[in-house]
C-alpha cells in the first residue's frame, strides 16, 4: 500500500472541480472532501433557520455546530447534515450564492478551519474547495488548481443545472458566476488563487477524463516520494 496523502483541488466554479475530483478519489480509493458543499451546507442551514447571510456571528455559531458527513453513494458523493440528505438541496443557485456570501465572513472561515482539517486528517483524502491548497492544507503532498475560460464554465455549469431538473438560462448563469469569481478573489480573508506550490491546469477544451490520468499521474509521483520520505 502506498502512503496516503492529502491531495487539494481549487479553483472556480465550472472548472471542472467536482467532476475530477470525484474520479480522482474514486481511482485512488480516497475519501473525497468537498469544502464548498461545507458552506453551502451552512447557507442552507442559516435559510432554514432564519438567519440573514450577512449576519456573521450567528453563522459562525451554526459552523461550529455544524454536524456533517460525506459518503460515497455509488460514484455520487452524498452530503448529509444532522442525518438529513441535502445532496440535491445544497446545490442551487441560491445556494451558491448564500455559499459565498457565507464564506466572506472572517469568523465563519475560523470556525470551519478545524472542521475541515479534522475530516482531513490523517491523509488518503481529496480536498476540494477555492483555499483548500493555500490556507485548510497549506502542507498538502498533492496541489492542484484548475480553471477554464468563463464560457466553457458557464456551460458546463448550465448543464450540471439543467441535469438536476433546472432551466437556467446560459447569460445568467455567467453573469453570477462572474460576480461569484469577483467576490471570491476579492475577499480580505483566504481569497481564491493558486497556492505557490500548486499545478495550474487549464481544462479548456481538454476531456475531464484526460485531466483525471494527468493528476493521478502526479498523485502517484507524490505518493511514492511521500512513501520514500516516510521510510528514511
Amino acid at each position: 500500500m502506498s502512503r496516503p496523502v492529502v491531495v487539494t483541488i481549487d479553483g472556480p466554479a465550472g472548472a471542472g472541480k467536482s467532476t475530477v475530483a470525484r474520479r480522482l478519489a474514486r481511482a485512488l480509493d480516497y475519501r473525497l472532501l468537498d469544502t464548498g458543499a461545507i458552506y453551502r451546507a451552512v447557507a442552507l442551514v442559516a435559510q432554514r433557520r432564519g438567519v440573514d447571510w450577512s449576519d456573521g456571528p450567528t453563522l459562525a455559531d451554526l459552523a461550529r455546530d455544524l454536524d456533517i458527513e460525506f459518503a460515497f453513494v455509488g460514484d455520487v458523493n452524498h452530503v448529509r447534515v444532522g442525518g438529513d440528505d441535502v445532496t440535491s438541496a445544497i446545490r442551487t443557485p441560491d445556494m451558491s450564492r448564500g455559499a459565498s456570501q457565507v464564506s466572506a465572513h472572517p469568523e465563519v472561515r475560523t470556525a470551519l478551519l478545524d472542521l475541515q482539517r479534522r475530516l482531513g486528517a490523517g491523509g488518503g483524502v481529496v480536498v476540494e474547495g477555492r483555499d483548500t491548497g493555500t490556507v485548510v492544507f497549506p502542507h498538502a503532498e498533492a496541489k492542484f488548481f484548475l480553471t477554464a475560460s468563463d464560457e466553457e464554465r458557464a456551460h458546463r455549469r448550465q448543464a450540471e443545472l439543467t441535469a438536476a431538473g433546472q432551466a437556467p438560462d446560459f447569460a445568467t448563469t455567467l453573469r453570477e458566476m462572474r460576480e461569484r469569481d469577483q467576490r471570491d478573489a476579492s475577499r480580505d480573508v483566504a481569497p481564491m488563487r493558486a497556492a505557490e506550490d500548486a499545478d495550474e491546469i487549464d481544462t479548456s477544451g481538454v476531456a475531464l477524463d484526460d485531466v483525471v490520468t494527468s493528476l493521478l499521474d502526479v498523485v502517484r509521483a507524490r505518493q511514492a516520494a511521500a512513501e520514500r520520505g516516510g521510510s528514511g
